[in-house]
């Protein structure tokens, strides 16, 4: 069931609501029932101004007895709990008969707030996480995570990263590939890794202003295997090396060296998430000469080794379906 309050964005409910009716449709029968509830069963308003009609009331609801395969919490702009206090006491009698309790973007808020979320690790929108982490000291807040699964929690960023988390409750419940063929079939990647960051390398510095500077950064994450000294990107951008360095920092607040570690760091880590390449044949792919440089820069970057970073993801694979 979905529990949603005004001011959600469309796609935080419209995303894994058609997740799950997709999975509906490629096995070719009904596995997923999907019920949405409100305060009072009214209309919600959802950013944006489009209003939904809602079938179910959270408070009728709340006090059922049937049980509940996974409860999802929209969010949206919902960020003041003392609003929404009727819903926030309805949320633990369903969390009792709820397998799963789970919550996209700011419904992390709405789970805390009823103390659902004490003791687990969870995380929210990048740009809340902050406050969720104050707000509620009790909830072990990883920021920068697509999505967070810790025992029978579940929570995840906002917008499109509520499809991965249900694309990865889809592959726990009917395997990698039913996730496989309804991302497929919406034409979305194969669930991204929750471990992933919600905010990659080139949207972490802002543009350069000058364009010859600015057309380098873009075409840097395309190039990663290539000479990449300040030498190389200087005469690329038609600049001194002294005048390209002072100018690119300047403006992009990163030196050209740590800009093109976070690019390469981060490709180092989708390859290890997303195929077998051995450490060797990514540090090559990435322009690195030999593996014991990315061992270097990833236990620098990341305080471990890419061998034990790709372990643990298999270990919280095997989580995942066990759990």
């Amino acid at each position: 069931m979905f529990v949603v309050l005004d001011g959600a964005q469309m796609i935080e409910l419209a995303g894994p609501a058609d997740i799950f009716a997709g999975v509906n449709h490629v096995l070719g029968k009904s596995v997923y029932r999907l019920i949405v509830a409100s305060p009072g069963g009214r209309p919600v308003t959802m950013q944006g101004g489009l209003t939904i009609g809602v079938a179910q009331s959270l408070q009728e609801f709340a006090a059922g007895t049937e049980a509940i395969d996974t409860m999802i919490v929209i969010g949206g702009g919902v960020l003041e709990t003392s609003g929404n206090a009727d819903a926030i006491r309805a949320l633990p009698a369903i969390a009792r008969r709820s397998l799963r309790v789970v919550s996209v973007c700011a419904g992390a808020f709405l789970l805390a707030a009823a103390g659902l979320l004490d003791g687990y690790r969870a995380t929210t929108h990048w740009n809340r996480a902050h406050l969720l982490a104050r707000h509620y000291p009790r909830v072990l807040v990883e920021p920068d995570r697509i999505y967070v699964h810790d025992r029978s929690r579940w929570t995840s960023a906002g917008a499109a990263a509520g499809i991965d988390l249900a694309l990865a409750l889809v592959e726990a419940d009917h395997g990698a590939e039913v996730a496989q063929q309804v991302a497929r079939w919406f034409v979305v990647y194969t669930r991204r890794p929750g471990g992933q960051s919600q905010v990659s390398a080139q949207l972490r510095v802002q543009p350069a202003r000058t364009p010859a500077i600015r057309a380098v950064q873009l075409w840097l994450s395309d190039h990663l295997g290539e000479d990449l000294g300040v030498a190389a990107l200087a005469s690329r951008a038609g600049i001194s090396e002294r005048a390209f360095a002072r100018a690119f920092r300047a403006e992009t607040g990163r030196t050209p060296a740590a800009y093109v570690e976070d690019l390469r760091v981060e490709a180092a880590q989708h390859l290890l998430e997303t195929t077998d390449m051995t450490v060797g044949a990514i540090a090559r792919a990435i322009g690195y000469r030999r593996s014991e440089t990315l061992h270097r820069v990833i236990a620098r970057r990341l305080g471990t080794t890419p061998e034990r970073y790709r372990q643990r993801l298999i270990h919280a694979g095997a989580a995942l379906v066990l759990n």
